[in-house]
């Protein structure tokens, strides 16, 4: 298998379930991910989040469109002020308990034999919102929600950011 990296598109963020979510595409195809797998992700959201602890309530979520039968769709919520809680639901991969090979079909991944937090096309949003919610909302004397919403990384591909 030869490595490649694949394209990152930011997109606005969405209100799900009282949380502001920051959304990220991943792909490899220059169209962008298929109009069904998009919604039927978006409607696993309120599964994937956490209860309201009187932080901020922001999520940033990463859709991975693989480049066979596979979707996934990674939320990570922001709680206790500074933790990240992970939420994971998958569509297409029998080997990951889908029941076939649809990639609009998503299932919860919650399982202790797979503990996983993403790939390597999924962890560039990791490290910059890591980044943008220590300098919009923990360093600095008032948080900006606002701010940090709108501080995503730029569109490319998923190796653009150091």
């Amino acid at each position: 298998m030869t490595f490649t990296e694949k394209l990152l598109r930011a997109l606005p963020p969405i209100e799900v379930g009282g949380r502001h979510i920051k959304r990220y595409h991943v792909t490899g195809d220059p169209g962008g991910i298929e109009p069904a797998v998009e919604k039927a992700a978006y409607a696993m959201l309120p599964e994937l989040l956490p209860e309201p602890d009187g932080t901020p309530p922001a999520t940033f979520v990463v859709l991975h469109r693989g480049g066979d039968d596979g979707a996934y769709i990674n939320a990570y919520s922001w709680v206790w002020d500074n933790v990240l809680h992970f939420g994971c639901a998958v569509a297409g991969q029998p080997v990951l308990y889908c029941p076939d090979r649809d990639p609009s079909h998503f299932v919860r991944l919650d399982r202790a034999d797979r503990p996983w937090i993403g790939c390597v096309w999924e962890l560039p949003p990791i490290q910059h919102e890591r980044n943008a919610w220590v300098r919009h909302m923990l360093a600095p004397h008032r948080p900006d929600l606002d701010a940090y919403l709108a501080d995503s990384l730029p569109d490319g591909t998923t190796g653009d950011h150091s």
